[in-house]
């Protein structure tokens, strides 16, 4: 079928390629005219696994389309997919502002009948809103659905591919024929609601494995406190079926594009409705203090970091990927740098981005350049080349081997035994 994906960030242009991949006639539609033509030449300015290759098939096989043209991509299309983002407020609500932009503009060209499906992570009842905005320019009949999206980065691509289950809310039967045809060939539930619920099926699955990390690292500060060892806590708990063993890892907090915007996002909703929801709020505050902790059991240790040397390692949000939105990393080196440390970063994807917005740093070309001669390592995102780190090239390039692990990363037993200064969390 032909379908029209609008907005080519990671939750765009993985669907796209995915649904290519499927075997669908997709066009890619962006504002960003030079987005836009490296797309066109098989050029991805994010780094996802797998997805370029995707990408550069399904352009040869002439399935997947990029343009700058709403009308190109909109008309006739059978299935209308809204992916622009939905940026968090000063409030913390969602930022509606394109995906009502996008529904004047496909108001304009869409063909009669034709079904749009939001994507965009949005509040219940952003679906009347889009309804009315797309009345406003056309006489056409169409219909809204709810599809949300539960990619992780790093593993988008196989996300899609292989989902646990795939959500689709409407409040029409008519479109639901399309949507069992479109996702007939995916693994997974298919499950069918309404569109109020659909949406907030996204935002309480993202708010719950927040909730999961915050305890979890509430847990571990525990732990340091009594002289228990959290991965074996970690360990006990997570056998237990009814808990599992995803998202039960100590570290210094949750970050990204996802679970900060959408845990206030929901707050926020809660507050809207007067409902005070008092565990997601402590929440919030458990992840915006296990950085604020990390920072304080360094400076402790440490002291003065005025002149102190100290090597960040890890600038992205998480393993396998350059998306540096909400980076503990980031905000780690900024904090150390503005104490008057000289700070050198390192991240095996996520260097260029970084360069962006970090200041006042040296940017290391490679894992041993950037652990040489400095006080202290500070392990911000678990990369499996930070694990495989070699502990006699650690104490040979340190004069002080000291390593912060935020991650909980390396193995501290072996550490401590040839002599290193290892602070983990709840160890």
């Amino acid at each position: 079928m032909k379908i029209a994906i609008i907005g080519t960030g990671y939750v765009g242009l993985v669907s796209g390629a995915c649904f290519a991949e499927s075997g669908h006639d997709v066009s890619c539609m962006d504002v960003d005219e030079n987005k836009i033509n490296d797309l066109t030449s098989g050029i991805i300015s994010i780094y996802e696994p797998e997805l370029k290759n995707l990408v550069v098939k399904n352009l040869k096989e002439q399935k997947l389309k990029f343009t700058t043209s709403m009308k190109e991509a909109v008309q006739n299309a059978q299935l209308i997919f809204i992916c622009v983002g939905t940026p968090p407020k000063e409030n913390g609500s969602a930022d509606l502002r394109y995906v009502l932009s996008v529904a004047d503009e496909i108001g304009k060209y869409l063909s009669e009948g034709s079904v749009i499906v939001i994507k965009s992570t949005v509040p219940a009842g952003t679906d009347k809103t889009v309804r009315d905005q797309i009345l406003r320019v056309t006489k056409k009949s169409f219909f809204i659905a709810s599809n949300p999206e539960f990619l992780g980065e790093g593993t988008a691509v196989h996300d899609f591919m292989n989902p646990h289950r795939t959500i689709i809310g409407i409040d029409d039967e008519e479109p639901k024929f399309l949507l069992r045809e479109l996702y007939s060939d995916f693994p997974g539930e298919l499950l069918f609601m309404t569109i109020e619920s659909a949406m907030m099926a996204k935002y309480a699955s993202n708010a719950f494995l927040a909730t999961k990390i915050s305890f979890i690292n509430e847990i571990a500060n525990l732990c340091e406190c009594v002289g228990a060892n959290i991965d074996d806590v970690a360990r006990g708990m997570s056998l237990d079926p009814r808990i599992g063993k995803h998202f039960l890892k100590a570290g210094i907090g949750y970050g990204g594009s996802c679970f900060p915007k959408d845990v206030r996002a929901l707050y926020q909703i809660a507050s809207e409705h007067e409902h005070d929801f008092h565990l997601l709020k402590s929440v919030i505050e458990v992840n915006n203090n296990q950085r604020i902790k990390f920072f304080g059991k360094i400076k402790k240790e440490l002291g003065d970091l005025n002149g102190k040397n100290i090597c960040i390692l890890g600038l992205s949000f998480k393993p396998n990927t350059d998306d540096i939105r909400e980076s503990i990393g980031i905000d780690l080196a900024q904090k150390f740098s503005n104490a008057g440390a000289e700070v050198v970063v390192y991240d095996p994807r996520a260097m260029n981005n970084a360069k962006k917005v970090l200041l006042g740093v040296e940017f290391a070309d490679s894992l041993n350049e950037a652990i040489q001669k400095t006080d202290a390592i500070v392990i911000a995102t678990d990369w499996a080349e930070f694990r495989a780190i070699d502990s006699a090239l650690l104490k040979e390039a340190l004069e002080k081997p000291i390593i912060f692990d935020g991650r909980n990363l390396l193995n501290y037993k072996d550490l401590i035994r040839v002599g290193y200064k290892y602070f983990a969390i709840g160890r």
